[in-house]
Order: C-alpha cells, then sequence, then structure tokens
C-alpha cells in the first residue's frame, strides 16, 4: 500500500464517522425513532447526489477504467431507491422523501463534497475519502437498527447490507487512481481532508435538528 493512502486512510480514521455523536447514539440504541426518521431525509439528499458527482469522472476516465467505473455509477443509482426503501420503513413517504429539499446545514455538506468533484484525481480522492469506511459504517448502523430498534425488515436493511460489500469494490477502483496520481500528496490529503469534514458536517446537520 502506498504511503499517500496510509495517510488518507490516517485522516478517515481520525476523522471516523464513527466517532460523531449522531452514530454513536445510533450504535448504543439512544437515538428516538424520529431522529432517525430525520436521518433518513437528510441524508436521502447526499444519495441521490453520488451518481451525479460520479459522472463527470466517468467521462474523463480512461479507458482501462471506465467500465469499472461505469458499472459502480450503475449501482450508485441503484442504491437510491434502497434508500427510498429504508426510509418508508422508518415512515416516509416517497412522495414526502422526494419532495423534501433538505437543511441548509445538509445541503451545504453535499454541496461541500460535489465541489470537489472539480478534477478527476481530486475527484477520486473524494470518493475514496467518503467509501472507504461506509462499509464499516453500514455494518455498525445495521446492528444498531437490528439490535436496539427491532428494525429488520428487507426493506429497511438491504440499503446497508448492498454497502457492507459494494464500497469495498469501489474504493479499491478509487485507490488505483490515487496510486497513479501525478497530483501533489498535500493536494491530495486536503481534499481527502474536506471530503470527510462535509461528511462530518451532514451528520451535525442531523445531531443539531434531531437530537
Amino acid at each position: 500500500m502506498g504511503s499517500l493512502i496510509k495517510r488518507i486512510d490516517q485522516i478517515i480514521e481520525d476523522k471516523s464517522l464513527l466517532k460523531h455523536p449522531f452514530y454513536e447514539m445510533w450504535s448504543d440504541g439512544k437515538l428516538e425513532l424520529d431522529s432517525l426518521k430525520g436521518y433518513s431525509k437528510e441524508y436521502y439528499q447526499l444519495v441521490k447526489q453520488v451518481p451525479q458527482f460520479m459522472e463527470p469522472m466517468v467521462n474523463d476516465a480512461s479507458s482501462d477504467m471506465k467500465d469499472e467505473l461505469v458499472q459502480n455509477m450503475k449501482e450508485e443509482s441503484e442504491h437510491i431507491p434502497l434508500w427510498e426503501k429504508f426510509a418508508g420503513s422508518m415512515g416516509i413517504s416517497e412522495s414526502e422523501l422526494q419532495g423534501y429539499e433538505g437543511l441548509e446545514k445538509t445541503n451545504r455538506a453535499v454541496s461541500n463534497l460535489g465541489s470537489l468533484m472539480d478534477s478527476f484525481d481530486n475527484g477520486a480522492c473524494a470518493m475514496y475519502a467518503f467509501e472507504k469506511e461506509i462499509p464499516k459504517v453500514s455494518q455498525t448502523k445495521l446492528e444498531g437498527l437490528k439490535e436496539f430498534y427491532g428494525i429488520d425488515t428487507k426493506d429497511a436493511t438491504e440499503y446497508f447490507e448492498e454497502h457492507m460489500t459494494a464500497d469495498i469494490r469501489h474504493a479499491a477502483s478509487w485507490q488505483k487512481i490515487i496510486n497513479n496520481t501525478s497530483i501533489d500528496d498535500s493536494v491530495m490529503l486536503t481534499t481527502a481532508e474536506k471530503s470527510v469534514a462535509a461528511q462530518n458536517l451532514l451528520l451535525d446537520s442531523c445531531y443539531e435538528s434531531y437530537c
């Protein structure tokens, strides 16, 4: 493993989403159901944007990466209805979810993450920092849903089950790009920091509004 990836992984670990108070409360079963409902509406603002984040990078991808990234983007698009099913299991109707526009801080977080897709290598770094920890986070959230909230229907759990495996593949794709980048390490590390900060900002939005 290259030293740049190791340093990015350290940033992800230092600012791990699992250390955020909102996810700590989820893991401890201390969130009210209304908090989960609110979260399902806020996080949807990010879920539905991920394929759009990827589109310019797919267009710029070299021939040896394009098919792989096209498949990853297709999977991201397929994840949107899975999140809609999760929100539905929380009692949020499809019309309410799709009509909801997000809190100001939520939208700022999504915008901040999207702004990092300004070049192919930067975007790959931002997406790596986004997807690297998702399998572990998804497993933790899934365990919390089942243990503390008795939520274990397929509609409620499929999104998280899918992300326990899919994002391992996705992060590996981004890592290949990072390993071959000609961009200065300091630029890539700053991008990783900004990506992780945006993700934490979205959780700040949920914590401040629903806890």
